[in-house]
């Protein structure tokens, strides 16, 4: 018996580890990471087609236009989006796909009316233990000035209003302890009967 692909949608502050999960997730084979297509230039060490797919503003725009992202945001001047070929085919092929995707990403993808997308979906929203531990987390990272995590924590708190909207909560404890019980939701999801494809 074979099953329909998961769209394991996973969002979080920064901070809160999301995306070393997905990450793991990912390179332990475990699902396939879904690559995201932006206007910002690559940075040293990126290449087009494995951390993003680079994209001038006019060739977003045209993609845009003709309805081919699941979702897209503007941030800070350059924009970001995932496209639907990048999931459906996936799916489609029973593999499951993990997005790392911010809470405004998130509710356009929940929004989608693909039928396709609207069964496949499992969201999850990762939420740090406390305030005093996602600051911990960020200067520890040691890589932002004390505006830019000030602007971080800002950011944080807003997002952390919306881990509602969401149909699973993980609350942050040890990095072991968050892969394991990550990785179980997945596991679990592949078992529901709605998935199974009869023969």
């Amino acid at each position: 018996m074979s099953r329909t692909g998961i769209l394991y949608l996973v969002s979080g502050p920064s901070g809160s580890g999301k995306s070393t999960l997905c990450r793991r997730l990912a390179a332990e084979g475990e699902a396939e990471f879904s690559i995201s297509c932006t206007t910002r230039a690559p940075r040293p060490g990126e290449e087009h087609g494995r951390e993003y797919f680079f994209l001038s503003h006019e060739v977003f725009a045209a993609r845009a236009g003709e309805g081919e992202f699941l979702e897209h945001a503007t941030v800070h001047g350059n924009r970001y989006g995932t496209l639907r070929s990048e999931v459906l085919e996936r799916l489609a092929a029973g593999t499951d796909v993990v997005m790392d995707i911010d809470v405004q990403g998130a509710a356009q993808v929940r929004a989608c009316e693909d039928e396709a997308i609207r069964l496949a979906l499992v969201d999850l929203f990762v939420m740090p233990p406390n305030e005093e531990e996602l600051s911990k987390r960020l200067v520890g990272r040691g890589t932002d000035s004390d505006e830019v995590i000030a602007l971080r924590m800002l950011n944080a708190i807003g997002e952390m209003r919306h881990w509602t909207e969401y149909r699973y909560r993980l609350l942050s404890a040890t990095h072991e302890e968050d892969y394991q019980r990550f990785k179980a939701l997945l596991v679990a999801e592949r078992l529901r009967v709605s998935r199974l494809i009869p023969l």
